[in-house]
């Protein structure tokens, strides 16, 4: 073992041929202090996933196109309704409840996505869609995100529950708008 060991910190360097030497590792102090440094945007949070997914670092996540440069939108993973869209904020914001007044222009942005996007997918009966936020504590990502769910009469038992307009866990968008109108 050791002399396994003494073989791979005596490899030579492939592209220098000297033999290679050995890196000295930081300390926890001074990779603390890296960490420190390293920019990391505030509207952005690495291990949030739709962070991620919006930054496209999730690879398993197809991005649909979205003409709003501040929002991603894609397919839920668990879908409660034939058409079942996630619209994404790319700034990180925690929930519903973090929401400002000035902020309901995204809302009605992240709506008017949802709608497009239903639309490119040839669904316009816009009296059988839901639109909504879970509320904390019952989101299971910490990251805002618009639920864009049609037909609403092909929800399941379960997922009728789940997404149960204006409930304790759940709250559609004209409810967010009444809300920010009142200063939250």
């Amino acid at each position: 073992m050791a002399e396994e060991r003494q073989a791979r910190s005596t490899k030579s360097d492939p592209c220098s041929g000297a033999p290679a030497a050995a890196e000295p590792t930081p300390s926890s102090s001074e990779a603390a202090g890296v960490a420190a440094k390293s920019p990391e945007p505030e509207d952005y949070h690495s291990k949030c996933v739709f962070c991620r997914i919006a930054r496209q670092q999730e690879a398993g996540t197809e991005l649909l196109h979205c003409e709003n440069e501040d929002l991603v939108c894609f397919k839920d993973i668990k879908p409660a309704a034939p058409h079942h869209y996630l619209v994404v904020p790319k700034k990180h914001i925690g929930n519903c409840r973090d929401l400002k007044k000035d902020q309901i222009e995204l809302v009605e942005n992240m709506v008017a996505v949802g709608k497009t996007i239903l639309e490119r997918n040839n669904f316009t009966d816009f009296k059988n869609v839901r639109m909504g936020f879970h509320v904390p504590p019952f989101c299971s990502i910490s990251h805002l995100h618009l639920h864009v769910m049609a037909p609403v009469d092909q929800l399941g038992f379960v997922s009728k529950l789940v997404y149960r307009v204006n409930s304790y866990w759940f709250i559609t968008v004209s409810v967010i708008g009444l809300a920010a109108y009142k200063n939250i």
